[in-house]
């Protein structure tokens, strides 16, 4: 018997689907729906006050997830979407619910010892070794969303977003280490300073952008 997935009567998961295996089956490097988050951000959020901090309507954000994961056709200028804080707590929602976030488990303490480098040049060139070495879909995916940010700490004077604003947000976000050491208050200010190094530093760490 064939299975209901293999049917198409209920797909694959979008959301807690490992960034490798999502990517394969989508045949891409990034997701489709963090894209589409991307494009709506920048075509109506990027001066939103708070942008990425202020949180969203849960149980709309949890529609939006379920819609996600039940269908292929999604539409974010839908009005039911308007709020775009429903749009930006599904993003993050996403990279949380990774089962190993875009920073891979085996590059955190890299990226932490890296980033305690003394010397700003040596710390910068080691943390843009670390970065051209993380799995393609992982880089592929951490260039658009940290380009993206860059857009949005450009209208801080609008948004009111920071680059270490958004490195709060984003740090817990997209690296945590695989096993509770008890050192979670160590580990965030680690996290958010290996944010906001790339953020600042994205050009050198990147390449120049495409735009």
């Amino acid at each position: 018997m064939k299975t209901l997935q293999e049917k198409g009567i209920i797909r694959d998961q979008v959301f807690g689907c490992h960034l490798a295996t999502l990517c394969k089956r989508e045949e891409t490097t990034i997701p489709n729906f963090v894209r589409q988050c991307l494009k709506n951000v920048e075509e109506r959020g990027l001066e939103a006050d708070g942008i990425y901090r202020v949180s969203g309507n849960l149980a709309t954000i949890q529609k939006l997830r379920f819609l996600v994961d039940q269908e292929e056709k999604l539409n974010l200028d839908d009005s039911q979407w308007e709020d775009i804080h429903v749009v930006t707590g599904a993003l993050k929602m996403f990279f949380r619910e990774l089962p190993e976030p875009l920073f891979p488990f085996c590059f955190f303490e890299l990226f932490v010892e890296a980033i305690k480098t003394q010397d700003y040049q040596q710390r910068v060139q080691s943390i843009k070794k670390l970065v051209s070495q993380l799995p393609k879909p992982n880089h592929d995916t951490m260039k658009v969303l940290f380009r993206h940010l860059q857009k949005i700490i450009a209208k801080a004077s609008e948004n009111l977003m920071s680059t270490q604003g958004i490195s709060i947000v984003f740090g817990p976000t997209l690296l945590w280490p695989q096993f509770d050491t008890g050192n979670m208050a160590v580990h965030m200010v680690y996290q958010n300073q290996i944010v906001e190094l790339i953020l600042t530093e994205y050009s050198e760490i990147f390449g120049p952008t495409d735009e």
